[in-house]
This record gives structure tokens, C-alpha cells and sequence, in this order.
């Protein structure tokens, strides 16, 4: 009997010390990134042998069956998901806001309004070489202003494409690194709590990787785990222990597309989507951009054409170029400017064609398509920035259920210390009491 109750006493004191050990884990690694809270799972020894029920009581002690890592799949998941849509609002916010910058900067508005000031300052006095010099290096001025503007935006691009290079190679080490996880945990023995620090560090790739990609992951029994973009009909990333590599391409225009192991596909989350979407938006605002550069030069061109020169010659090209980042003044003397009709004699005051010039810039609505554009690209930031603080709120939240569940609280952490030393402690009490027991069995005479 005194020998059962030690056999019981000793279970109950090794089971506690590893309850301690799991619980003072716990402590140690509160603010561990990736940490998940284990808790102890005891079982009663049973002995069974007899035929009847008495022989199956739960009298030899306790022991420790599995230790639980408090994770829950479908929280891990969502966790990933709102984090996915996070960081491409992040990253789509990011890239409109240096095009919203870069146009901001250029001044591009007024020195389209500028040159047009100049040239209705012209029409006052169509003879005035003063006046002719205004209007040409106001000319000159908005070309250059909108090659600077296309500079910027392309700068603006090649970072936005330059972070989204770094994200491709940081995906492809995520995956390498998830697939080395996964041949460890294929080799596991599965013991208790063995298997704790792999899983950890497996579920901090995975929502690594799913900001930088939105992913689908598909954990096996064996608890390795299976990635496919976006969704589960998407391109496999990781299966096994053979990660696919991602690649990126750059078009002409700057936008980017994507593959996985050769299959292509359009990121819908993560940075990876919202850089490639910023890229997108700045191929159409670069388009509007260079039309509306080309409005203006083909206008005044168009006038130039239709009118003669302060010397009565034919009007000359004014503007050269195919789009913003090329325009410029073809013209090098403002008595080239064309204010007369065609045919009109030297020295010509008639200001008619420049009259023409003015309403055609008037018509394109050169300055208001400026303005249209700005706006339209200051309003899309506002858009984003609206989206991106109603998803940051709705992945916090995410956030916080798991954490509720998942992370360490100290507070419980202690109590649970009390209770298993206590628990210890008393294992302890009762091996001294059925030692005193034995003794005082064997003192019987």
C-alpha cells in the first residue's frame, strides 16, 4: 500500500515539474514573436487487471499526455488574411502617395497656365520681341516642367517596382525556409511538445509570407503544410519539401506581372498586390499625363502650321516629342512664333492666329486636365487611406482573438505557477507520508 502511494506521489511530482517547466516556458517567452501559449494536458494512470470493476480504478498517479499549443487554425487563418489586406492597402497608399507627391511638386499647372498668361500677353502687342521672348521661355519652361514631371513618376515607379523585387526574393526565402519546416516536421517523432518550436516558427513564415502574398495554407497530418497563392485553385508555392520560385516581370509601361513555378497569376493580396496595382494606376496616370502634353503640343503646332512668323515666314513646329518625358521646344526665337495668319506680310500685327492658339489650348482644356488629373490622384489617396484604416481595424481585431487565445497572459501564467508548485508540494507530503506509513508498518511487533 505505502509502496502505491509513493509510485502515486512520484507520478504526480514529475507530472507537476513538467507542468512548471511548460508554464515557466510560457513566462519566458511572453514576448516572443510567433511564441504560442502551451498548456499541460494530464491523464490519470489507470490500472486495470481483474475481472471485476474495482480492477479497473483510477489508482496509480497521473501523467503528462500532450502538450497543447493553444492555436487555432481558423483565427491563424483569418489573422492572415485581414493582415494580407493590410499590407497591400499599405503598399497601394504608399505608391499613389509618391505620384500624388511627384505631381504635387512639378508645378506642372502653372506653368501650363503660365504659358498660356504669356502668350494672351502677347496678344496685346503681337510686334513686341519682349513680349515674343516671355511667351517662348514660358514654352520652354512648361516643356521642361513636364519632362521633370514624367522623371519624378518614373522615379516614383522604379522604387515601387525596386520594393516589389524585394518582396519576390523575400518570398522565395520564406518558402525555402517553410520548406526546410516541413522536412523537419516530416521527421518529427511526435512527441509530446516536441513538435512546439516547429510549429511556432512554421506559423510565423506563414504570416510573413501572407504579407507579403496572399496565400492558402493547407496543414497535413503529419503537420507539414501545403501553399498556394490566393486561394486553393491558385499556383502551388510549397508543397512538401519543393518550393516554387516566383518570379516578376517588368512591362514597357512599368506595370509588373507575376508567376509561380511558370504558372502565371495576379496577386489580389499582400504588398506583392498593392505594389503591382500602384503600378498600375501610374501607367494610366503617366498615359493622361503624356495626352495632355501632346494636346498641348499638337495645338500650338497645329497654329504654328496655320500662321506665319514675325519675318512672314510659314509657322514652324512649336513643340517636338511623343509624350511628357520627351517634349521640347522646337523653336529657338520668339519671332518664330506664328501670331499672324498664313500669308500675312513681315511685321504683321494682326494677332489672329495667336487668337486661334489661345482657344485651341482654351478647347483642349490643357489646365483643367491638369487639375482633373490632380485631383483625380488626391482623391484616390483619400480613397485608400479610408480603406486602409477600415482593414488595419478589422486585422487588429483579428489579431486580438488570437491573441486572446493563443498569446501568453502573465497573470493566468502565475496563478498556474501557485497551483503546480502547490500541486508539487503535495505529491511531495504524500511520498513522506506513506514513507512514514512503511516505518510504521515495519515497527509493528
Amino acid at each position: 500500500m505505502a509502496s502505491d502511494l509513493i509510485s502515486i506521489a512520484r507520478s504526480g511530482t514529475r507530472t507537476a515539474r513538467q507542468a512548471l517547466d511548460i508554464t515557466a516556458n510560457n513566462i519566458a517567452n511572453a514576448s516572443s514573436q510567433g511564441y504560442v501559449r502551451r498548456s499541460a494536458q494530464m491523464n490519470e494512470v489507470v490500472a486495470t487487471g481483474g475481472l471485476s470493476a474495482v480492477g479497473n480504478l483510477s489508482l496509480s498517479g497521473v501523467r503528462l499526455n500532450a502538450v497543447i499549443r493553444n492555436a487555432d487554425a481558423f483565427r491563424q487563418s483569418e489573422v492572415r488574411r485581414t493582415g494580407s489586406d493590410v499590407s497591400r492597402a499599405n503598399a497601394e497608399l504608399s505608391g499613389l502617395s509618391n505620384i500624388e507627391s511627384a505631381l504635387e511638386k512639378s508645378g506642372l499647372y502653372d506653368a501650363v497656365v503660365g504659358f498660356e498668361a504669356a502668350l494672351n500677353r502677347l496678344a496685346s502687342d503681337p510686334v513686341d520681341r519682349s513680349l515674343r521672348a516671355a511667351a517662348l521661355e514660358a514654352a520652354r519652361g512648361m516643356a521642361t516642367v513636364f519632362n521633370l514631371a514624367d522623371a519624378a513618376l518614373t522615379a516614383a515607379g522604379e522604387g515601387t517596382a525596386f520594393e516589389a523585387a524585394a518582396d519576390v526574393d523575400q518570398v522565395n526565402l520564406l518558402t525555402g525556409e517553410l520548406a526546410t519546416i516541413n522536412l523537419k516536421l516530416s521527421r518529427s517523432t511526435g512527441g509530446p511538445g516536441d513538435q512546439a518550436a516547429l510549429l511556432d516558427r512554421r506559423d510565423l513564415l506563414l504570416g510573413q509570407l501572407s504579407v507579403k502574398i496572399g496565400i492558402h495554407a493547407q496543414v497535413a497530418p503529419d503537420q507539414t503544410v501545403q501553399v498556394r497563392v490566393g486561394d486553393a485553385g491558385g499556383p502551388m508555392m510549397l508543397t512538401g519539401t519543393a518550393p516554387s520560385a516566383l518570379t516578376m516581370t517588368g512591362a514597357a509601361d512599368g506595370t509588373l506581372s507575376f508567376a509561380a513555378g511558370g504558372a502565371g497569376f495576379v496577386p489580389g493580396a499582400g504588398s506583392l498586390a498593392g505594389h503591382a496595382q500602384a503600378l498600375d494606376e501610374l501607367a494610366d496616370v503617366k498615359a493622361r499625363l503624356d495626352a495632355l502634353a501632346m494636346g498641348v503640343a499638337d495645338a500650338a503646332n497645329d497654329a504654328q502650321a496655320n500662321g506665319a512668323a514675325l519675318d512672314g515666314s510659314a509657322g514652324l513646329p512649336m513643340f517636338g516629342g511623343t509624350g511628357a518625358g520627351d517634349m521640347a521646344l522646337a523653336i529657338d526665337d520668339g519671332a518664330m512664333i506664328a501670331t499672324a495668319p498664313a500669308g500675312s506680310p513681315a511685321g504683321s500685327r494682326d494677332g489672329s492666329n495667336l487668337a486661334a492658339l489661345s482657344a485651341a489650348l482654351s478647347a483642349g482644356g490643357a489646365a483643367s486636365g491638369l487639375d482633373g488629373l490632380l485631383f483625380d490622384v488626391s482623391a484616390m489617396v483619400s480613397g485608400k487611406t479610408v480603406t486602409r484604416d477600415t482593414l488595419a481595424s478589422i486585422a487588429d481585431n483579428a489579431a486580438i482573438a488570437l491573441q486572446s487565445q493563443a498569446g501568453v497572459d502573465l497573470d493566468e501564467e502565475a496563478v498556474n505557477l501557485v497551483r503546480f508548485q502547490q500541486a508539487f508540494q503535495a505529491s511531495g507530503r504524500v511520498m513522506q507520508v506513506a514513507g512514514d506509513l512503511f516505518d510504521t508498518i515495519l515497527g509493528i511487533r
